[in-house]
């Protein structure tokens, strides 16, 4: 079975960061025991409250309630806000849910009084959190999503990281891990940026956690390890203990076994010494199922007990359950085939017992029958067994359904985030206009200076309204320069073959010369209409024109250098700046490619250009 860590999301808001060192410890203690100033010790003490918090909890609460008292004598509302936020976090680290709520809500009532929004923000992320230790998704999601968007109105980038964090802690509890993910990383890259390292580790934490739900145990791993390293850096004992139960759980998928007990150990260690029952459980709860693989039946079923205790005591009853389903497997695997149907009997009647409960309890019922060759009980039970988990295969894909729809929905938004964040800009500056508009005729009666003026900042207002429109406007030039450029080509084209028509005209006309000596006279004449013809028409017009468009007015930069240009020159010009080669140009013009590097050598003269320059390459440079 995947780990499942939403009981194991506690608070980690804490004011003043301090004292790394024992000596800063040390002195803060002198101090607050010395000192005859109350407002100094008061200092002190939330400082030294703050310092223990997830070093020694026990410390921290004794010193917690001093701080109160303190506060309390001395009025000084701060200190009453910080107070009580440390009791809230102590109570919910040692899982005691109604006293955590009530300083939650103390705290929050405080700072509303004062107008303290950032110790709202954390307030409500506390309560929230709190939500999810009790796996009331939708109030946690519910107090959550309208604090991230009371952070973003703060333009509060911590407040917003965190948001972010809780909202991946959610997901996560609702197997929705795409989206997790997603929050967790948005989570990571805020505090990359505010360099913020132990809230750096508690989204490495996230995403190992959503990893090793994805059974990506490796990278769980990887990723945990990166968390821990942090939080032995700074010291943070509690997230020490939740981090190691972490990879414990991923070695123990993977079936290193010695490597699991040695983290579920070092887990089991902290949370003893520090009061944190609910990763106390579970770390026990693994190495239950660790004892049992290896028919270490003694430790085991002294595990068993442990966390019923435990789970007794903070009122988990669920984990109550849990452990009773353990017992029964217990009583399974050393013979005592009676007593492990009694107690999976009565689980059934458990109120706190969910579906993926009742699996295990057919499950184990079937083995137990096989073992005892009931073959009919057993298969009924596995029938059963199997039935509920069909019925969970296909929760699973309705709620990977959901996760994908939320996916689309929140896609869908963000396109209508960004769509009204541009209808807001063109709002702006419409109103911006209708405004100055509305001023122009106000004052009507000022100077002209005054109204030239204002006319200048309307005209400013409406560029930047129509700079869309002249975006569009751009878009179609450009689309008709390409097509001219299309048009100019096959106009090119169209010349060349017409060129190459009037001189296979020519060259048939020739081979009749034999003809009578009359028709020497028409045939003379009628290759001279052909050529006025080749050279007149007005094709050549056509050419021009689209040649000047796409050209960027060639023929007016040519004239500018060379004045007396002829007409003639200026087709050879074109022609040049075409990128023809001589044969289709002498083609074009009717004449011999000789005569077109002649009239070449007469253009780059005329142009002023060295003898060793190319004429083609400085056309195509205008």
């Amino acid at each position: 079975m995947v780990f499942r860590c939403g009981f194991l999301i506690l608070f980690l808001i804490s004011f003043n960061s301090f004292a790394q060192k024992q000596s800063k410890i040390d002195s803060l203690l002198n101090i607050y025991t010395t000192t005859k100033v109350d407002s100094v010790k008061l200092k002190a003490v939330n400082r030294i409250t703050s310092h223990y918090l997830y070093r020694d909890i026990q410390k921290a609460k004794s010193y917690a309630f001093k701080q109160q008292i303190l506060a309390n004598q001395l009025n000084e509302i701060d200190y009453k806000i910080k107070a009580s936020h440390h009791l809230a976090i102590i109570y919910n680290i040692h899982s005691q849910h109604d006293s955590a709520r009530f300083y939650i809500n103390k705290t929050l009532k405080l700072s509303k009084e004062v107008n303290h929004l950032e110790q709202q923000s954390i307030s409500r992320h506390s309560l929230a959190n709190l939500e999810i230790s009790l796996n009331n998704l939708d109030i946690a999601e519910k107090i959550n999503s309208e604090n991230l968007e009371f952070n973003k109105k703060r333009k509060d980038s911590f407040g917003i990281a965190l948001s972010y964090d809780l909202e991946c802690s959610i997901y996560i509890q609702r197997e929705h891990y795409e989206i997790a993910l997603k929050s967790a990383l948005n989570s990571l890259e805020i505090v990359k940026a505010l360099n913020k390292q132990i809230r750096i580790a508690d989204a490495l934490n996230k995403i190992a956690v959503i990893e090793n739900s994805l059974e990506n145990f490796d990278s769980s791993i990887e990723y945990s390890k990166q968390a821990l390293k942090i939080y032995e850096e700074h010291e943070d004992i509690e997230y020490q203990s939740q981090i190691c139960n972490i990879i414990g759980i991923s070695y123990k998928f993977k079936k290193d076994y010695e490597s699991a007990k040695q983290y579920f150990n070092k887990s089991i260690s902290i949370a003893e010494s520090n009061g944190y029952k609910s990763i106390l459980i579970v770390s026990k709860s693994h190495l239950i199922d660790i004892y049992m693989k290896a028919n270490d039946f003694e430790k085991a079923k002294t595990l068993i007990d442990e966390c019923k205790d435990i789970a007794s005591s903070i009122g988990y009853d669920a984990m109550v359950l849990y452990s009773n389903i353990r017992l029964a497997k217990y009583y399974k695997a050393i013979g005592n085939y009676n007593k492990a149907h009694n107690l999976l009997d009565s689980l059934m009647n458990d109120k706190n017992i969910l579906l993926e409960n009742e699996a295990s309890i057919h499950s184990i019922k079937s083995e137990t029958y096989k073992l005892q060759h009931n073959y009919k009980e057993s298969l009924a039970s596995y029938e059963l067994y199997k039935k509920i988990q069909d019925s969970t295969f296909k929760k699973k894909n309705i709620s990977k359904i959901n996760e994908l729809r939320i996916i689309h929905k929140t896609e869908q938004k963000e396109a209508e985030i960004t769509l009204q964040q541009e209808e807001i800009k063109t709002l702006n500056v419409q109103a911006e206009n209708d405004r100055l508009t509305k001023t122009l005729y106000g004052i009507g009666m000022f100077s002209f200076l005054a109204i030239a003026s204002l006319l200048y900042f309307g005209f400013k207002q409406r560029i930047k309204k129509n700079k869309i429109e002249r975006e569009k406007q751009e878009t179609i030039y450009k689309q008709e320069i390409e097509y001219k450029k299309k048009e100019l080509a096959s106009q090119t084209l169209h010349l060349v073959q017409k060129s190459t028509f009037i001189q296979e005209l020519k060259e048939n006309l020739e081979k009749i010369k034999k003809s009578p000596e009359l028709f020497k006279v028409e045939f003379r004449r009628l290759v001279m209409l052909l050529k006025k013809e080749s050279a007149e028409d007005k094709d050549w017009e056509v050419f021009k024109s689209y040649f000047s468009e796409v050209h960027n007015n060639f023929d007016h930069k040519i004239k500018a250098i060379a004045p007396d240009i002829t007409e003639k020159e200026m087709r050879l010009a074109s022609f040049l700046r075409m990128n023809l080669s001589t044969k289709e140009i002498a083609s074009m013009l009717n004449v011999l490619p000789d005569s077109v590097l002649k009239s070449k050598y007469r253009l780059k003269k005329k142009l002023a250009i060295g003898k060793e320059a190319d004429l083609t390459q400085f056309l195509n440079t205008l």
